[in-house]
């Protein structure tokens, strides 16, 4: 092989490696702004490029100078929009996780995650404590986050308990979990406008309905008139869950196992409306 070969194949692997590492990159910056609303802002990003694309396609001057000058002065707008995100993958990159899969540390997450919240729903229906818990998935919740008081703290069933005891200044309003973390207490999240609602389903009710129309979040509800434990998704109620339904449930749609095999609707054995 001649020494001009050789460097012409070094040349190829290294744009091989190139496009492997930046592809690589990429996919891992989407997975941090996944679930945020940088995701909706990225949409709106690729219909501007598109829309620029098109412009000069067909001989558009106008339109296509105004999307030049946007797409010139929107790299300053993106840095400061993505801010967020921006900071949490400089976060990860510190901390090393930015590279590594840590699915099976994630799974253990989740796992202690859902026993602390069936641990604490299940001590609150006894008392009839009335509770409202938000577990974030997919789509961000950011903008009901900011309604209530932040706390970003290990989630655990005592703080959980702690959290909804009557006549403490967190108890009013909706705790919106993420992970293993409370990331906020107190939070308004929307009532569901829909008028076939049941009449003896209360405010904290219309809420877990309300945001599970808007999001794709799980909301579980302790009632504390009768301590009965609900659970939302989708626009649906499910009521009268016992301990070992809501962990079911919650295993179902929560483990990274679930979420590979769960394309079709989940099927659930209590009461259902919607």
């Amino acid at each position: 092989m001649f020494p001009g070969e050789d460097f012409q194949l070094l040349n190829y692997l290294g744009r091989i490696i190139d496009i492997l590492l930046v592809t690589y990159v990429v996919y891992k910056l989407i997975m941090v702004i996944r679930g945020t609303r940088a995701v909706q802002l990225l949409k709106g990003i690729t219909v501007i490029l598109a829309v620029w694309f098109l412009s000069s396609f067909f001989g558009l001057r106008t339109l296509q100078w105004i999307m030049e000058q946007t797409v010139t002065y929107g790299v300053l707008a993106i840095i400061i929009i993505f801010q967020p995100e921006l900071r949490r993958a400089l976060e990860q990159l510190g901390r090393g996780r930015f590279f590594s899969r840590g699915t099976n540390h994630q799974d253990e997450d989740v796992s202690k995650s859902i026993d602390s919240i069936v641990k604490a729903s299940k001590y609150m229906a006894k008392r009839r404590i009335g509770a409202l818990m938000s577990v974030e998935r997919e789509t961000g919740m950011n903008d009901y986050v900011e309604t209530g008081i932040p706390m970003n703290a290990t989630l655990t069933s005592e703080l959980l308990i702690n959290i909804f005891i009557p006549n403490t200044p967190l108890h009013d309003g909706a705790v919106i979990l993420k992970e293993n973390q409370i990331v906020a207490a107190a939070c308004y999240l929307p009532l569901s406008e829909n008028p076939f609602i049941s009449k003896e389903l209360g405010t904290r009710h219309r809420a877990a309905l309300g945001v599970s129309e808007v999001t794709d979040s799980l909301t579980i509800v302790v009632s504390e008139e009768t301590g009965n434990i609900s659970l939302t998704k989708n626009g649906e109620i499910h009521r009268d869950l016992n301990e070992e339904t809501l962990r079911h449930l919650l295993e179902k749609e929560l483990t990274s196992e679930a979420k590979q095999t769960s394309s079709s609707r989940w099927q659930w054995g209590g009461k259902k409306h919607g």
